[in-house]
């Protein structure tokens, strides 16, 4: 399976152009101990907006919107939490029924949002949800209707596309509400999109018979390449392109691991190739230069991984695998609020 984060967090977003605003809301049953609900925004893929049901309280993450919005923001947001928590308990339970689940871990998510060129003003928008990592249900933005890859997501996506209250409902919300926000996030933000921070580049392995992993973290903004060269030329066989993930001050890490025995790439000469912002940073694969567990990771590494793990858990494990999966909605599928919209918004309560 492959992440969401591959698709989303892995565009290659050209800054002060083009910029994005997303949300991610995973439910969770099952013995975990995780909560049962988490909603996650973004910014030009940066977090600024959290909330889970073990706090019960809509927070922000970053100082340009702690700065800008005040407790009637945060309070809506909480409340609408709250609701689409209670909508995702159903859903869960009802798509665990269609396929006669009773026990284990079941994940519910859904992901939308939309971006916006500001040079072309060039617009988009998009909307998926998701059980258990597989895709059942997205919305197609230009025909402005629902579909799914399976059998048991067609009466929902019946009911919804003969809905025109319902079908524009979401136009208004992803086509015009989405994108004010999003440039109101974007003027609000201001300069902390523009800035530019390269990646400082290691190659790791686990040990000496392991394959080499090529780690590119601390760099922002989140467009980065990842490539490697066998003797001077491209070379993508047993290559492993991880996902792209963020650190807790707002920076990203991604990694690529070459798969190659030792014995083969001391033989000839690989060199790993990043790619940031117009700055190129080629890195040659030697046995001195690799590090071990033995020897240590770099301290700047292993801080980035423990520090942002907490949002990994949200976003990167069971939070961004919803678009493009497979999934199957019941028939009492709740459609979930939609943040920025607050108790108003004309998302909440759609039943399949």
């Amino acid at each position: 399976m492959r992440c969401v984060a591959l698709l989303i967090l892995g565009v290659h977003l050209a800054y002060a152009a083009r910029h994005s605003l997303q949300y991610f809301y995973t439910g969770v049953s099952g013995d975990i101990n995780f909560p049962e609900f988490t909603s996650v925004g973004l910014v030009d893929n940066g977090q600024f907006y959290y909330f889970d049901s073990n706090q019960m309280k809509a927070v922000p993450k970053t100082e340009w919107i702690r700065q800008n919005e005040g407790a009637d923001y945060w309070n809506r947001e909480t409340q609408n939490m709250i609701g689409t928590h209670q909508s995702f308990k159903n859903n869960i339970q009802v798509v665990k029924e269609r396929f006669n689940q009773s026990s284990g871990v079941h994940t519910f998510q859904q992901m939308y949002g939309c971006e916006w060129n500001d040079e072309t003003a060039e617009t988009n928008a998009f909307k998926a949800y998701g059980y258990d990592g597989e895709d059942f249900l997205s919305l197609d933005f230009k025909e402005m209707r629902f579909i799914s890859p399976v059998q048991q997501g067609v009466p929902t996506v019946q009911k919804w596309n003969d809905n025109k209250g319902f079908i524009e409902g979401r136009r208004q919300y992803l086509g015009t509400l989405c994108i004010e926000w999003l440039k109101k996030y974007v003027q609000f933000a201001g300069n902390s999109l523009k800035k530019t921070v390269s990646p400082q580049v290691s190659l790791l392995q686990k040990d000496s018979s392991s394959p080499v992993s090529c780690h590119a973290t601390g760099f922002y903004p989140s467009g980065v390449k990842i490539s490697w060269l066998k003797n001077g030329q491209d070379h993508y066989e047993d290559v492993d392109i991880g996902e792209l993930v963020p650190n807790e001050d707002g920076t990203f890490q991604k990694t690529s691991t070459l798969k190659t025995r030792p014995d083969e790439w001391k033989q000839n000469q690989y060199s790993c190739v990043v790619e940031h912002q117009g700055k190129t940073i080629n890195t040659i694969l030697t046995e001195k230069d690799v590090k071990s567990n033995n020897g240590g990771f770099p301290i700047g590494i292993i801080v980035g991984v423990v520090a942002g793990l907490a949002l990994l858990v949200v976003i990167a494990v069971i939070g961004y695998i919803v678009y493009q999966k497979k999934g199957k909605p019941g028939p009492g599928f709740v459609q979930a609020n939609t943040s920025d919209g607050g108790s108003n918004n004309s998302s909440q309560g759609a039943q399949a």
